[in-house]
């Protein structure tokens, strides 16, 4: 794509998703943090589904280590990978208090410094919770990024870069909420529903599929 077309094909994406925002369902930066902690290798539907009864109980670093390992593990059994995910949010939780007084950092290096934070879920806080221009990359934003051209590369960080390159200086802060809306809704892994695509550029996927033709209503006999 050239970067009139990268323009027009987000600006085409942000009138499709408009107020797009993360899906996942938090109240401070210290909420948002556990929950794209636990949203790694699990849907943010299964996230949202647990948050209200552990963020209830644990709505701070504090209250987190209090409440434990088997605590947070109680509540979040039913996602993926959860006795390692209790464990880093309490020991995340205890870093917090440790080494930034109960307050989630904003830089990078302090947050990628704390237990089970990577560079997406960084770039996620330091984009929501800090209004700092990232680009976190998931799996829907690596696959549509590939597929229509806009940032192709074969590892995350290759993606990132990439896409931290080429797309607009201001775009950049929303354009990953419109990519992972998407990618989640529309330019889906197994089956992309093409037909629904509002971007106006074409797009370098080969294999675009149609709309499903309606089969008619049978005749009774």
């Amino acid at each position: 794509m050239t970067k009139e077309e990268i323009r027009l094909f987000l600006t085409d994406l942000s009138h499709a998703w408009p107020n797009a925002v993360t899906e996942l369902h938090y109240t401070t930066p210290f909420t948002l943090l556990v929950a794209v902690v636990l949203s790694a290798q699990a849907t943010d539907a299964s996230v949202n589904r647990v948050t209200p009864g552990l963020f209830a109980d644990a709505p701070t670093p504090a209250a987190m280590v209090q409440l434990g390992e088997e605590g947070v593990g109680e509540h979040i059994r039913t996602i993926g990978l959860w006795r390692n995910k209790a464990k880093n949010v309490v020991e995340l939780s205890r870093q917090l208090l440790e080494r930034h007084d109960g307050q989630v950092p904003g830089t990078r290096d302090q947050l990628e410094a704390l237990a089970g934070v990577g560079r997406k879920t960084a770039n996620v806080v330091l984009n929501v919770a800090f209004n700092q221009p990232t680009v976190p990359v998931d799996t829907h934003v690596f696959r549509l990024a590939n597929r229509t051209g806009l940032g192709r590369g074969k590892t995350v960080e290759a993606v990132e870069t990439a896409l931290e390159k080429r797309i607009p200086p201001e775009m950049i802060r929303d354009s990953h909420h419109w990519m992972i809306l998407q990618g989640r809704y529309v330019c889906k892994a197994r089956k992309p529903e093409c037909w629904r695509c509002a971007a106006s550029v074409p797009c370098l996927f080969p294999a675009k599929t149609d709309r499903p033709v309606s089969k008619p209503p049978r005749q009774s006999t």
